[in-house]
C-alpha cells in the first residue's frame, strides 16, 4: 500500500467520484462498487503531539492491509467555518473495491493488532463508511 500526495490523492478521489457507480464483473454479473471507510480519531490528550504522531505512526502501519485501494491520513485543516467539525486529531480515509474487501480489512490481523496497540490512544472515534449510489 503506498501512501498518496495531497495533489494525487485529489486527482484520485475527483476521478473515484466519476467512477463510483456499480461496475459489472464480467465473470460473476455481479455489481461492485467502491466502498468508502473515513475515521475520526479523538485523543484522550488532544494536544499531545506525541499521541497525535503516534497514532499516525500506527495508520502508517495498517495502511499495510492488502485489501485497501487508496489510504490518505489527514489532521484537521486550517479551514473555518460553522459547518466543519475540528475537534479530530487524525482522520483516516480508506477506500475499498466492495464491502467484502472491507470486511476482510476488519478482520485482519494488522487491523487487530493495531487496535490492541494504539487505542489506548483515542477517548473517541466516529466512522462514516459510504458506497456510491446505484446508477441505470
Amino acid at each position: 500500500m503506498k501512501i498518496t500526495t495531497r495533489r494525487k490523492f485529489l486527482k484520485t478521489t475527483a476521478l473515484a467520484s466519476v467512477v463510483a457507480a456499480p461496475v459489472f464483473a464480467s465473470d460473476e454479473n455481479k455489481a461492485k462498487e467502491l466502498f468508502v471507510h473515513h475515521v475520526y480519531f479523538y485523543l484522550k490528550n488532544p494536544g499531545n503531539e506525541a499521541d497525535k504522531a503516534k497514532l499516525i505512526e500506527g495508520l502508517n502501519i495498517l495502511s499495510k492491509v492488502p485489501e485497501i485501494k487508496m489510504v490518505h491520513i489527514g489532521i484537521p485543516a486550517s479551514t473555518n467555518r460553522s459547518v466543519i467539525e475540528r475537534g479530530y486529531a487524525v482522520s483516516w480515509l480508506l477506500f475499498f473495491d466492495n464491502l467484502e474487501e472491507e470486511e476482510i480489512y476488519q478482520k485482519h490481523p494488522i487491523h487487530l493488532k493495531f487496535i490492541e496497540d494504539y487505542s489506548h490512544l483515542w477517548e473517541k472515534v466516529i466512522v462514516y463508511d459510504s458506497i456510491g449510489p446505484k446508477r441505470s
